[in-house]
């Protein structure tokens, strides 16, 4: 063999060796298991959640070679539903949808996966949570999620709004009076009633509580219920089924009663906005937001959405009803669903966005952690970023007042009842509102769930156990 066919057939080795290693590279490429993650049934579609929900598929992605993440997000919570019904309709199911708490997860009932085979198999710790936690999402179906957020209810006020006014601050702990009119009273719902009227203000300056006082020209509102359901709403003065033991609908005394408080807040003593000024620019971008609200009932979450917000806040305990503080809460988690066809892949992804993940996207989703060992450096991260709110310890302890049965429990026929829970809300909101006898279209709701219940699927367990006393 001379030198020339040697050196030629060297050559040809070592080509087919390149040869050889680019296509076991493009065939290693080629084997990763894709995982979807679909976003936005409930948190994760505003621009900073979406620059930490790529930095975290990003990072992902190059922490291993065995799947690739790929995220998919919706153009908005309110989009979101029907993307999602879009998808599984195409046979394109998501294998990984979330954040997601339980009105955004009842949707789609029947349709996520058992988690427990995935956990007993890694040994999964479930046991870092407390039992409460972990009971949350046990369903017939089984283990249909693993607790990752929860966002506790709690008053945010607008501190400069109430200093201009030379009134007192909502009280910093849990169980403590009020100051009002040199008085100490309690601090609930009539209270927040008579303190919002005070820093309600029209254009000519005068307060809700004034014969002058002009609604058409409100400049600045008392409260809010800010981002949340008619049922939330209605669970601030106690816990309730929508569906009784006997399978039928009998709603909460005690939200006939919040029904009428917020009637009276929006139309008669005009410190709530009605939908007019909700929508306007007045209240842009959105209430509490805005600079013009002074108290906002809201969950723990909503500190995903203030880096606009100029004015200093802080946050304060929930009211209370009738002596006992009743405070709606929302748990979120990611779910695989039960289609997936990478369900073993999905859990390893799902065990990422809990575990490495999990802090960075706590912090972008404005939630209080499910895991213990996170909670502090959560707290810590909030605090750096609103130097202005002092009241940071009210967070755990507001999670003891969580009414129960939650505010986004299922029923049968779920999605046609939500619908029909948010008609009533617009109903009370919009400019029909100012003229409805509450009594009556509350009895009217009532009737209508009923024959939207009795529609539904039997086999739907709904929580039974009797409203918050």
């Amino acid at each position: 063999m001379n030198k020339f066919t040697r050196k030629f057939i060297l050559l040809a080795v070592a080509l087919v060796t390149v040869l050889s290693m680019a296509s076991g590279i493009q065939s290693a490429k080629a084997q990763k298991t894709v995982v979807t993650w679909f976003v936005g049934l409930g948190t994760g579609t505003s621009k900073e959640q979406i620059d930490a929900e790529n930095a975290v598929v990003e990072k992902f992605n190059k922490s291993q070679d065995k799947i690739e993440l790929k995220i998919n997000i919706a153009a908005s919570n309110q989009a979101a539903n029907d993307t999602l019904s879009t998808l599984i309709a195409s046979g394109n199911v998501p294998d990984i949808v979330g954040p997601v708490g339980f009105a955004g997860a009842n949707a789609f009932n029947g349709q996520w996966a058992d988690l427990q085979a995935w956990v007993t198999k890694t040994k999964y710790d479930l046991k870092q949570f407390p039992d409460s936690l972990v009971k949350l999402y046990q369903e017939p179906a089984g283990l249909v999620g693993i607790p990752f957020a929860v966002f506790p209810g709690l008053i945010y006020y607008n501190a400069d709004l109430f200093d201009e006014a030379g009134i007192a601050y909502p009280p910093a702990k849990i169980g403590d009076k009020y100051k009002w009119d040199g008085k100490d009273v309690d601090w609930d719902y009539d209270t927040v009633a008579a303190v919002a009227k005070k820093l309600t203000i029209d254009s000519a300056g005068e307060d809700a509580t004034s014969d002058k006082f002009d609604p058409t020209k409100t400049v600045q509102f008392g409260f809010v219920h800010q981002w949340d359901t008619i049922r939330s709403d209605m669970s601030t003065f106690g816990g309730a089924p929508v569906v009784g033991k006997d399978g039928k609908v009998k709603l909460s005394d005690a939200w006939r009663e919040e029904a009428k408080w917020l009637w009276n807040g929006v139309w008669k003593d005009h410190f709530i906005p009605n939908a007019t000024y909700i929508n306007s620019d007045l209240l842009k971008p959105h209430a509490f937001a805005s600079g013009k609200v002074a108290m906002a009932r809201v969950m723990l979450w909503y500190t995903c959405c203030l880096t606009d917000l100029k004015s200093k806040w802080d946050i304060a305990p929930a009211p209370a009803h009738k002596g006992t503080i009743y405070a709606p809460a929302d748990a979120d988690t990611f779910r695989i669903m039960k289609d997936s066809k990478n369900g073993e892949a999905a859990f390893t992804v799902l065990q990422y966005l809990l575990g490495d993940a999990a802090l960075d996207l706590l912090t972008a989703y404005g939630a209080y952690p499910a895991r213990p060992d996170l909670q502090a450096a959560a707290i810590k991260a909030k605090a750096e970023q609103y130097p202005s709110v002092k009241n940071w310890d009210i967070v755990a302890p507001m999670l003891e007042f969580a009414v129960a049965p939650g505010h986004e429990s299922t029923y049968p026929n779920f999605n046609k009842g939500q619908l029909r829970f948010a008609d009533f809300a617009t109903l009370i909101y919009g400019d029909a509102g100012k003229d409805i006898d509450v009594d009556k279209e509350f009895d009217k709701l009532q009737s209508d769930l009923q024959a939207i219940v009795d529609q539904g699927d039997p086999a739907i367990v709904a929580p039974t156990m009797e409203a918050t006393k």
